[in-house]
């Protein structure tokens, strides 16, 4: 009998991630391709099924050998049926049938899903939150997705679309979202915010792995720059720990490698906020699955679907 994989794709607002995984999660092979470069939607699916059709040939495979393939997306999905809503950060999707589409191009099993319940899936399978009953995932990179677990199981909400802590009101005369509201928290502590916050204070563009190196070097204006963000984020958080008494916060993605300036500030100010009793349990705690969280997440995804 044949060997078994899985494909596992991650798509960010920024890049597309995509691995080749055995069926006890281990990545085989991996690549990692810009967003950018497939602007238009179309463009876009025809980058997905050219990469799987390309990892499936180069690693000597027949379609026969891969369960299946599982897709972690950037916005709200409905996993049950296929279907792609919007992505509040790429444009030009609006319910896209994409499980049907790939199915058709591929001829292989499709699943797709929100990415940030994938990595919560993941973490909360294999990572920092594996234990843990009540626990709030959080990915900040270009866009801010969350994921809960609540009484040890993922809860999807009405409409799969629970969990969207990046899309949280934190001021009603705040600033405009990609989403199209205004005072979302992710207008606060996304990419691009803490990108146009670091160039006002060093004069100068700087990318978010120099502001994290900087801040680790002792530079204090990359620790004010920090500070302000880990405030803005523990703030909302307690309102979160309130209504959930959560055991834990896991974060991860792009923005959580600063990492202690970040998480010592996330802490200090959900501490100050919250109330005392669910401030008192709840753990802040740095994502173990690092980058491929994702790709791990649509994997299980794939393996416990079929």
């Amino acid at each position: 009998m044949n060997k078994k994989f899985i494909i596992g794709i991650d798509l960010g607002g920024t890049n597309l991630k995509v691995a080749l995984l055995d069926l006890n999660y281990h990545i085989k092979d991996k690549e990692i391709l810009s967003t950018r470069s497939f602007m238009e939607k179309d463009h876009l699916i025809s980058g997905i099924v050219h990469a799987v059709n390309r990892f499936i040939k180069y690693n000597n495979l027949s379609k026969a050998e891969i369960l299946g393939v599982g897709l972690g997306l950037p916005g709200p999905t409905d996993a049950k049926n296929g279907i792609v809503h919007f992505f509040p950060n790429i444009p030009g999707w609006k319910e896209v049938k994409l499980r049907d589409i790939l199915r058709k191009k591929l001829g292989l099993a499709v699943f797709l899903d929100n990415d940030a319940k994938l990595m919560t899936i993941a973490e909360h399978k294999l990572g920092a939150a594996k234990g843990f009953n009540n626990v709030l995932c959080m990915t900040l990179g270009t866009g801010i997705g969350g994921g809960l677990i609540i009484n040890g199981k993922l809860y999807r909400g009405f409409n799969n679309a629970a969990g969207e802590v990046g899309h949280m009101p934190i001021n009603e005369k705040g600033a405009a979202c990609n989403c199209g509201a205004l005072g979302c928290l992710e207008a606060y502590v996304g990419n691009r915010k803490i990108g146009l916050e670091a160039k006002k204070s060093f004069k100068r563009n700087i990318t978010l792995e120099e502001l994290s190196e900087l801040a680790e070097r002792h530079n204090k204006i990359a620790i004010d720059v920090w500070c302000r963000i880990g405030g803005h984020l523990g703030f909302a958080l307690a309102g979160v720990v309130n209504l959930l008494n959560l055991d834990a916060i896991v974060i991860g993605g792009g923005v959580a490698k600063a990492g202690r300036v970040l998480f010592d500030n996330i802490t200090r100010a959900l501490k100050n906020q919250a109330m005392i009793v669910q401030a008192k349990r709840v753990r802040i705690l740095k994502a173990k699955l690092g980058s491929e969280a994702g790709i791990i997440g649509a994997a299980i995804m794939v393996k416990e679907g079929l």
